[in-house]
């Protein structure tokens, strides 16, 4: 693994020669190794155990060992101690250990991966970790890039090849990447083994769309662009092999560049924990100051007397020298107050001496599990379950504040599907029972059936027969419909058997549509640079392209121009309404009006939408604009500006068609788990690599956006100052709303400590959608708190066009000025630095691979789990955790104030009031069930309820259930029960006799008179603390009862004496002790008056002022015979939308690339004069059904009759 290790220098620029390992190696570039592991067999316990004996509480441990060790200030034995460390040290090494050990095994996983490298002119399999900068590799289709490559040749012509950027950028298109055409000709491996071309390029950066370089070959150079490169953790698609030259490699590739640290993460807690541990630290001082300073001054004053029965010991000559030791006696005694040990257990992930502490590691792993098998989380169909791959921050889960979620392959599932059209007037899609109503998803009937023909995709579903009964029956309008789904586009056809068809789309919404032409008898089959021949109704007919108008954000449209076989050119456009409308002609109008009702009814159901158009072009005019369109790209400026104008021209008075409406299918539950997480307070921020159309249309299908809200503000800005002015503008309007809300009456504000900012409290709901160029300048250091406080008053953020950094970025924002908890979830490689950074990170294991869910922290296999994450596992783990930590302050607080007022009556002399085995087992037999029990099982409401009421999540937000304030509480009841633990017995003891007349108080009978009540109450205290009882609940805390009483006359039995008669020594105490009425009246009037208090307050807290769960239990207990009532989330109505539902996740370049051929094979060229043999059951049938039916006077063309005549 030495060959893993990094640079030290930083580079300034690279050089890289091919074929030369030694030049390159001289450099000491990374290899293209990654380790994440710590350890080795050699370093693993000297390391480990420096790492462990940093850690505060250890070497705490350690210095108590050592002062138990001096015979003069030790008053409790030093196994008591030392057994204990040595414990909490080998089991951290275990856990250490194993960690280490499974980070290894997922480096070995992907450092062993097989790649094909070029060694000595030979084609070698060597693993990845062995891959060097330099080498030239050869990709398969479908294989992951290895590494950052320069792409030299490929299987295509014209050295393109196509790749998936999923887990880099989230987007599923392919794009295009083309080698330079020096290189694009050596596809030979005896051509490349001679290849010594040197790159001489930018050092390694985090820039996914840019890279800058020249390539020196034979004297010459040649410019390199990003467009030149296959990044590591993009997929090769469609392309049968390539080869690439390593330019980066292992962690300085582009996407572990962008993966950002692995922090560790500890709750908030556990950060509150660090105060809480310094200040009982400090109360521990100065108690054992107090007690000190009183033991200095009872043997100057009263101990100076009885040196002959009481001597000092050896070594001690002065009252003051006698006080200090007193101190470090009295650190040793009471140090159980310093909860030290659970600080460690809950921030360095170990188990502790203390077996309250212990039960923090046990119920968080309890809780992991509870994740692991909850069933109703789990999915059959990839047969995947959630798994918690932490322990330490599970109750931080009840505490979420803010998600930040991807949106490719986390809120959708990648797949397009063609659901609604609108052709002439006539919506298709909605299939009506036989009532005439619109039938649900589980009443609907069997799909169309497509079976009559033969080269339809079987995957492909639709669910209204009427639209086939259309093409059937020779509805022109929807001929010419499909005819220009199938013809104006810029998908690949391949057909490697006759009537199997693969189509290689660059972006799944032309998938869809193409497939959607294709079912319905509009099949495309080739395509050359000026030609495109397609399959209608089982005739082949061959159209000219004359030109492919391209698709770019800009335009928001596509168009190409044909040519029929009958001579007519025409144009065919589609795109996004808010376009294509304004450019029909006047005649459109009515049709227009019933279209857009039908556009406004497919976004209001979250549907991507497209408008289809074209327009007949006269020969003569064709001509002149397409002697324009030539000068105009030969054209040395301006070229776009010319060709855009010249688009724009020839792109008008089109008559309408129809308009598409794609579904971009959602995860299952993804609006209804939004919704409901909405309701418990949570924001949610989409952060997605996706462009702005296609997220905001994800935003109104999964309902973060409605069309309800009072405003969406869109920035855009490419400057500081207009981002700065669009921020401005949107929070001057949120306020000015705000103001004329407060004018007709009042309304309450925010009372949060957190407010930053009182647009926090404004009126209405406004969402947030913001570019990656516009997000760079937004986070700048002098305009994030601005850009923060404008999102923060926002329902919903959508930040699109981000990077893998500028997502962590974003999180790395809120976490650092709202102190809030956050969460972020993905499941891509481009979600991997958003999920390291959140305080709370989670994996899809979807489609994109696994490099997010090793990433994560928690992993599951739905966006819709984590409702059930959160709202009943986290809030249940934050709840028990509160629970735990607050029982576990009051009684060891109890426990050890005993010793404090003791010392005031024994001279201050550290004599403890217990003996030593009971202080040894009071945590580790007689209190820790018990609290371990109702760690790992309680529960306020069932989980049924949780997800009911959203708004029972809150108090985790506010960290209602332990704070300063709860804790102070906590110490405070601990002091009082100590209190009265001890002043009660020693005022009953000070004048009670036994029943035969003797004195009753005996050291002995007062340590086991109090020990007896302390238990008494601690377990009665945690049987009110208790929401939930189990069997295993009552069995912990009446069996901790028994086993106390069992194991107290044990010890004080006649058979322990005669084995061990110095250690056991007081005989029959116990027994004789608890056989006086007296001793069991002062332990019942000790336990009434410590509990009664308790239980009166918390009758009058339910009375006076219940909690939201208080509520939802008394309503469980109140409606317990009736069925619960779920509440159906309904969908609004939109009639009165004019939002566009246009999105269309294409890439601009592909028009220009198919007309100039350089993406075609010479076999596809051939298939332009392909002659399908036709079905002639096929056509007969369309004969019958056509019967007498002429043509429509609306008719879009001739070309459909002419079809129809075969």
């Amino acid at each position: 693994m030495e060959r893993c290790a990094a640079r030290q220098a930083p580079e300034e620029e690279r050089r890289v020669r091919a074929n030369a390992r030694e030049y390159n190696e001289k450099f000491q570039y990374a290899s293209n190794c990654i380790k994440t592991s710590k350890y080795n067999i050699v370093t693993f316990l000297p390391v480990n155990l420096f790492e462990q004996f940093q850690e505060v509480a250890n070497t705490y441990f350690l210095f108590l060992l050592i002062l138990q060790l001096i015979p003069q200030i030790s008053s409790l034995s030093w196994f008591t101690t030392i057994v204990p460390l040595v414990l909490v040290l080998t089991i951290t090494a275990v856990k250490d250990a194993t960690d280490d050990y499974f980070r290894h095994k997922s480096d070995n996983q992907v450092n062993n991966r097989q790649s094909q490298v070029l060694i000595g002119g030979v084609l070698r399999q060597e693993q990845w970790m062995n891959v060097r900068v330099g080498d030239i590799i050869k990709l398969e289709n479908n294989q992951f890039v290895a590494a950052d490559l320069l792409l030299l040749s490929s299987s295509e012509p014209h050295g393109l090849c196509y790749i998936e950027t999923a887990e880099l950028d989230g987007e599923t298109n392919m794009k295009v990447r083309q080698a330079i055409p020096v290189t694009a000709e050596l596809g030979d491996t005896s051509q490349l083994a001679l290849f010594d071309g040197e790159v001489i390029c930018e050092p390694p950066n985090n820039k996914l769309d840019k890279f800058g370089g020249t390539l020196y070959w034979k004297e010459n150079k040649y410019p390199l662009s990003n467009q030149n490169m296959l990044l590591r953790g993009c997929v090769l698609r469609n392309t049968e092999w390539c080869f690439g030259l390593v330019i980066f490699a292992g962690p300085d590739t582009k996407l572990m560049q962008n993966s950002g640290r692995t922090k560790f993460k500890r709750t908030s807690i556990d950060r509150l924990m660090n105060t809480l541990v310094l200040w009982i630290f400090g109360f521990l001082v100065c108690m054992g100051v107090i007690l000190a300073i009183g033991n200095a001054i009872w043997e100057h004053e009263v101990g100076v007397c009885f040196q002959i029965y009481l001597p000092w010991d050896e070594g001690v000559h002065s009252a003051f020298f006698s006080g200090f030791l007193s101190f470090w006696s009295y650190i040793i005694i009471l140090n159980t107050v310093v909860p030290i040990s659970l600080y460690v257990s809950m921030g360095s992930v170990t188990l502790s001496p203390e077996p309250s502490s212990c039960s923090v590691e046990v119920i968080r792993l309890g809780h992991s599990y509870f994740i692991n098998w909850d069933k109703k989380m789990y999915c059959a169909k990839r047969r995947t379950p959630a798994e918690a791959r932490t322990t330490t921050l599970n109750e931080e889960l009840g505490q979420v504040e803010y998600i930040f979620s991807d949106k490719t392959g986390t809120l959708t599932q990648n797949i397009m599907v063609f659901s609604k059209c609108s052709v002439n007037g006539h919506s298709y899609g909605d299939v009506q029972d036989v009532l005439g109503h619109k039938a649900e998803l589980g009443e609907r009937p069997e799909p169309v059936d497509f079976s009559f023909n033969p080269l339809a995709d079987p995957r492909f579903q639709f669910w209204d027969p009427s639209l086939l009964e259309a093409v059937k029956l020779g509805d022109l309008h929807v001929h010419e419909f499909f005819r220009l789904l199938s013809l104006c586009h810029t998908v690949m056809s391949e057909e490697k058997s006759e009537g199997e068809l693969l189509y290689k789309a660059q972006s799944p919404d032309e998938g869809a549509l193409v497939t959607a032409a294709r079912n319905f008898g509009f099949v495309f089959r080739s395509r050359t640079p000026k030609t495109i021949t397609v399959q209608e109704l089982g005739q082949a007919i061959t159209y000219q392209l004359l030109a492919i108008l391209d698709f770019n954000n800009i335009r928001k449209r596509m168009s190409v121009i044909v040519r029929s076989p009958e001579g007519k050119i025409r144009l065919y456009c589609k795109g996004a309404d808010t376009i294509l409308l304004e450019r029909l002609h006047p005649l459109n109008q009515e049709l227009t009006s019933v279209t857009t009702d039908h556009l406004n009814e497919y976004a209001g159901e979250g549907l991507r939408t497209l408008v289809l158009a074209y327009r007949d072009l006269e020969e003569s005019y064709y001509k002149d604009w397409s002697e324009r369109l030539h000068r105009a790209g030969s054209a040395p400026e301006a070229r776009e500006d010319h060709l855009a104008r010249l688009y724009d021209e020839v792109e008008h008075d089109m008559m309408l068609l129809g308009a598409t409406a794609i579904e971009d299918k959602l995860q299952q539950g993804v609006p209804e788990t939004i919704a409901i997480l909405t309701l418990a307070n949570i924001k949610i921020w989409v952060l997605t690599g996706d462009k702005q159309e296609t997220a905001v249309n994800i935003g109104y299908s999964c309902k973060m956006l409605t069309d309800d809200m009072t405003e969406v503000f869109v920035v855009t800005g490419h400057t500081v100052l207009e981002v700065r002015e669009e921020l401005r503008k949107a929070r001057e309007k949120m306020m000015d709303a705000s103001r004329s809300v407060c004018n007709g009456f009042s309304y309450q504000e925010k009372l949060s400590s957190k407010l930053t900012s009182v647009l926090e409290a404004i009126a209405g709901e406004y969402a947030l959608v913001i570019n990656g160029h516009s997000l760079a300048h937004a986070l700048e250091a002098d305009m994030e708190v601005e850009f923060l406080e404008t999102a923060c008053a926002c329902k919903a953020v959508i930040c699109c066009r981000v990077t893998p950094l500028q997502k962590a970025q974003v999180v790395e924002l809120v976490k650092k000025y709202k102190k809030a908890v956050t969460l972020a979830i993905g499941d891509g490689a481009n979600d991997v630095s958003m999920i390291k950074t959140a305080h709370i990170g989670v994996g899809i294991s979807g489609q994109e691979g696994i490099q997010a869910v090793l990433a994560s922290d928690y992993s599951f296999s739905q966006f819709k789990f984590l409702q059930r994450l959160l709202l009943v596992h986290g809030r249940w783990s934050y709840l028990r955790m509160c629970k735990f930590l607050c029982y576990f302050f009051y009684k060891n607080f109890a426990f050890t104030m005993v010793h404090f007022w003791f010392g005031f009556f024994c001279g201050f002399s550290a004599q403890t009031v217990y003996d030593q085995y009971f202080i040894t087992l009071y945590n580790i037999v007689y209190t820790s069930l018990p609290v371990l029990a109702m760690g790992v099982f309680d529960q306020d409401v069932p989980e049924q309820r949780s997800m009911e009421y959203p708004k029972l999540y809150e108090p985790g937000q506010l960290n209602l259930l332990f704070n300063k304030r709860e804790f102070f509480i906590c110490i405070a009841q601990g002091i009082y029960t100590s209190i009265l633990m001890f002043f009660i017995p020693y005022g009953v003891f000070a004048d009670a006799t036994r029943d035969d007349g003797a004195q009753l108080a005996d050291y002995q009978s007062f340590a086991v008179t109090v020990a007896t009540s302390l238990v008494i109450v601690v377990s009665v205290q945690i049987g009110l603390d208790t929401g939930f009882w189990t069997a295993i609940n009552h069995f912990f805390i009446w069996g901790s009862l028994a086993a106390y009483f069992a194991i107290l006359f044990t010890m004080h039995s006649d058979g322990l004496f005669r084995m061990f008669p110095n250690q056991f020594r007081f005989v029959g105490n116990a027994q004789n002790t608890l056989a006086q009425p007296t001793v069991w009246l002062t332990i019942a009037l000790t336990a009434v008056v410590c509990i009664v208090p308790v239980v009166a307050f918390r009758f009058l807290k339910l009375d006076l002022k219940p909690e939201l769960s208080d509520t939802v239990r008394y309503t469980q207990l109140v409606r317990k015979k009736q069925k619960t009532q779920h509440r159906c989330m309904q969908h609004a109505g939109r009639a009165g939308s004019r939002r566009s539902g246009y999105a269309f996740s294409h890439q601009e370049g592909f028009g220009e690339l198919i007309m100039s051929g350089k993406n075609m094979r010479l076999s596809s060229l051939a298939l332009s004069s392909f002659a399908p043999r036709p079905s002639t059951s096929w056509i007969d049938t369309l004969r019958k059904k056509k019967g007498g039916e002429g043509s429509s006077a609306g008719s879009p063309s001739g070309v459909a009759d002419k079809t129809l005549r075969v």
